[in-house]
């Protein structure tokens, strides 16, 4: 059975498969309504329930029309809905989602409930994100990378500010498919070096530069993220501003990357915080591009997971 619960869990082999799919079902969608089915409806007869402990737009609505598109149904669940963790364990929850349903995607906050869910569910899990990594996200930002310039192996990305769980995702995906990685914040808001350790082993240069316009000479990508997370508390706001300021993307910081650099945002975004919106509304900018394909990327996931 195929899980898929982060992207350095997952083979090399199977994340260009997977990428290689995404880009031949997005081919195969051009001139369709967005309702109208797939050519190929694998998910016909099955049923995926849709965790959410998290609220998200992108992540739910994605996964939610992917699996229309492909014939199947959905089941969506919030945290309020279901006892996971709470009245009942995570493992007995698994095990009885696993008798009604085909699949299971969950986005939550510990990765240990991913884990836990996955290893008692029968059928696959797909994290859609947890407070260390978000694998779905990175796969469409590749994706929608190689839309743009090619292939990513040998590349150079430069993250800004918070190295936060889809930091830590693109750090997983270096060491997996080959590109290198520069982290530009404040040393308080590192990525766990856990990450840029093991990404490291296989073979991808990750770099710590403080000063962002050095960080970003040469950059072929560059990815900023929200300042303060959905579910920070209001008190952390201002404390965070302060340290991320000199990060933000902006004109400037675009013209010393070099007009080649794309830019993205995982979103949602905070115009002129993060990023301005010259800038994200910019040429240089795939941020919609990057938001689309995460029902293409996603729609891969799932094809490979129920092979």
């Amino acid at each position: 059975m195929k899980h898929f619960l982060d992207i350095n869990k997952t083979e090399p082999g199977d994340l260009r498969g997977i990428l290689d799919e995404a880009k031949r079902i997005k081919s195969a969608r051009a001139g369709r309504s967005k309702g109208t089915l797939d050519a190929e409806t694998p998910l016909k007869d099955h049923i995926v329930a849709l965790i959410f402990e998290k609220p998200s737009t992108r992540t739910r609505v994605s996964f939610d029309v992917g699996v229309r598109q492909m014939g199947g149904q959905t089941l969506v669940l919030s945290g309020s809905e279901i006892q996971l963790g709470h009245g009942e364990s995570v493992g007995d929850t698994a095990q009885v989602l696993s008798r009604y349903v085909d699949l299971i995607m969950i986005r939550t906050f510990e990765e240990a409930s991913l884990f836990e869910l996955a290893h008692h569910a029968t059928v696959p899990v797909i994290n859609g994100l947890t407070n260390r990594s978000h694998p779905c996200q990175i796969m469409a930002d590749i994706l929608t990378f190689e839309e743009h310039r090619g292939p990513i192996t040998g590349k150079k990305v430069v993250w800004t500010g918070d190295g936060n769980n889809v930091c830590a995702s693109f750090l997983h995906a270096a060491g997996q498919l080959g590109f290198n990685v520069t982290v530009s914040g404040p040393e308080p808001l590192d990525p766990e070096q856990v990450f840029i350790d093991e990404a490291r082993a296989k073979g991808a240069q990750v770099e710590i530069e403080r000063d962002v316009f050095k960080a970003v000479e040469g950059a072929d990508l560059i990815v900023a993220d929200t300042w303060v997370s959905m579910h920070d508390p209001v008190s952390t706001r201002e404390r965070r501003h302060n340290q991320l300021r000199p990060y933000q993307v902006n004109d400037a910081l675009m013209e010393a990357a070099g007009k080649d650099a794309l830019v993205m945002h995982c979103l949602p975004a905070h115009r002129e915080e993060e990023l301005t919106s010259s800038v994200m509304d910019g040429p240089q900018s795939v941020i919609f591009d990057e938001a689309e394909n995460r029902l293409h990327a996603q729609k891969a996931i799932m094809r490979w997971c129920l092979k």
